[in-house]
């Protein structure tokens, strides 16, 4: 199932609650049907019984001029083993952003490079004021030439962010600028330190109102595909940024 929605680059939420009429693996998709690699949300759900239901709701924060919801089976082609109840676009408010003049053209830099990411060649990106550079590598690479799984790195001492194209073009545009955020506080805040820059990277983040689960999978991702890497430190960086939500969410 496939619903157009004519988002005109406004601020809302998708609210809508999907009845399993059978067990199956439900996939949901929002993005820009005029390129390839732009979602704004990615989830599945597994519905172990059927006539269940389930709420499901999906921020928006930025959005394009056009975008599609896509509901499926993700195991059939056929939409018979749910029903789509309640469906409604709720606006969302604007949100303070807490953070320097500096840091909110950031923000707004690398929200407008997340939306473009998914199929701009590689190159160089300025910011419009010429105050910050992205430079968008096919891989980014060690002295040897070998691909290092990081998405993105910044030099703390001049505004200029390494991006990953072969990274970048998997992920949703909510990681994309939770990973670019954190590397804008790791320059802002003149910082080494992975929690540090997570945590003001992600307050940013989730000031703008962009979803939590992303900001967990931003920290996660990576790690993901390569578990051979995760130690104790990435497992107590994933517990940090959690309770850090978590305390968010409770004083919000």
């Amino acid at each position: 199932m496939i619903i157009p929605i004519p988002s005109n680059k406004q601020r809302f939420v998708i609210k809508l609650v999907i009845e399993a009429l059978l067990p199956f693996e439900l996939g949901i998709r929002v993005y820009d049907p005029r390129y390839a690699h732009t979602f704004y949300f990615k989830r599945k759900a597994r519905f172990q019984k059927a006539r269940t239901r389930r709420e499901f709701s999906i921020a928006l924060p930025v959005s394009p001029e056009v975008l599609e919801l896509e509901i499926f089976d993700k195991h059939a082609p056929a939409d018979y083993a749910f029903k789509v109840h309640d469906f409604k676009i709720e606006k969302m408010e604007e949100q303070k952003l807490w953070a320097t003049e500096e840091q909110h053209r950031f923000m707004e830099f690398a929200i407008s490079f997340s939306q473009k990411a998914g199929y701009v060649k590689a190159g160089f990106f300025d910011s419009p004021n010429h105050e910050f550079l992205f430079q968008y590598l096919s891989k980014i690479t060690d002295a040897f030439g070998n691909e290092l799984i990081t998405p993105a790195r910044t030099h703390r001492k001049m505004p200029r962010v390494q991006i990953s194209q072969s990274l970048f073009q998997g992920y949703t545009i909510p990681i994309r600028v939770a990973i670019l955020a954190h590397e804008g506080c790791h320059w802002f805040l003149n910082t080494r330190s992975q929690k540090t820059a997570d945590l003001c990277g992600i307050k940013n983040y989730l000031d703008y109102g962009f979803p939590t689960i992303e900001a967990v999978y931003a920290v996660t991702k990576v790690f993901g595909k390569h578990p051979e890497l995760v130690g104790a430190a990435q497992v107590q960086r994933t517990k940090d940024v959690i309770e850090f939500i978590e305390n968010y969410r409770s004083n919000a």
